[in-house]
């Protein structure tokens, strides 16, 4: 039984956006935990083990001493105030932090439906009828006890892809929200070295995954947002965070090639968002 487990245990891929920005915040808290790789490329998320976990089949999820943790920004949060050295969220700052980390999970659709197109571009439809009909029975369609609404978002954009994939005008709306938030935290990184004026924090982390996804995807961070570039570059060096975004050269060939073929065909995210 999982609730007699005790330590941290994280169930996590290597490629979930959310799950490398909590690797990433426990590497620099110096924090051991017990790996539980969950593969989404095989849909392992829905499975009846894992939607017994997290209903939502969401990564990541973690059980701390019995204690199981469901939404990455809450789970680090909640790691936090279990271990608040070094601080990642400053005292004082909570609220604002809140709100900023509530402003980029609001964006992870937008991340998803660019990451598909322009960086996995998967041959086939990630997400089967009887892979949504799965998740959509598989867990018991409840978080603390209310009904969850999430299950309903995710089939619906995996519903959505079936039919017509990402288009261009999804494309376009997605970016836009990227260039016009990415250009405001520009601005804060003109002043601060980092997102806060107190140092590094959650907030850096949480963004420089969303804009190493979308550099991946072929969106010009450093042209369009030179001082956010910078801050970029500052970030990638530390070795925390470069481990994290390192790929296995397989992969990384497998991108390059889609961002060429797409660049040769036109298609590519600068020329469909116009940016």
């Amino acid at each position: 039984m999982l609730l007699d487990w005790s330590g941290l245990h994280v169930f996590h891929f290597i490629f979930s956006s959310c799950s490398q920005k909590l690797r990433i915040f426990l590497s620099l808290k110096g924090v051991d935990w017990k790996s539980h790789e969950i593969d989404l490329m095989t849909n392992e998320n829905l499975k009846e083990y894992f939607l017994g976990i997290n209903p939502r089949g969401l990564l990541p999820a973690i059980v701390h001493d019995g204690d199981v943790h469901i939404e990455s920004n809450d789970i680090l949060t909640y790691l936090e105030s279990v271990y608040p050295e070094p601080r990642l969220i400053p005292p004082g700052s909570e609220g604002k932090v809140a709100e900023l980390l509530k402003h980029e999970d609001d964006l992870h659709l937008d991340l998803r439906a660019l990451s598909f197109r322009f960086v996995f571009n998967p041959p086939h439809d990630p997400k089967s009828p009887e892979d949504l009909k799965l998740y959509a029975t598989g867990g018991s369609g409840t978080v603390n006890g209310q009904q969850d609404e999430r299950v309903g978002v995710e089939i619906d954009f995996w519903e959505t892809y079936a039919e017509r994939g990402i288009t261009d005008d999804v494309t376009r709306a997605a970016a836009e929200k990227f260039r016009k938030v990415f250009g405001e935290l520009d601005e804060t990184v003109s002043e601060h070295e980092f997102l806060l004026p107190d140092g590094l924090s959650v907030l850096d982390i949480a963004w420089f995954i969303y804009a190493n996804r979308l550099m991946l995807a072929g969106y010009p961070l450093a042209r369009l947002h030179p001082n956010l570039g910078a801050w970029y570059t500052r970030m990638e060096q530390m070795p925390e965070i470069a481990r994290e975004i390192e790929l296995p050269p397989p992969v990384k060939e497998k991108f390059d090639a889609t961002r060429a073929q797409h660049v040769a065909e036109g298609v590519h995210l600068e020329a469909v968002a116009g940016l």
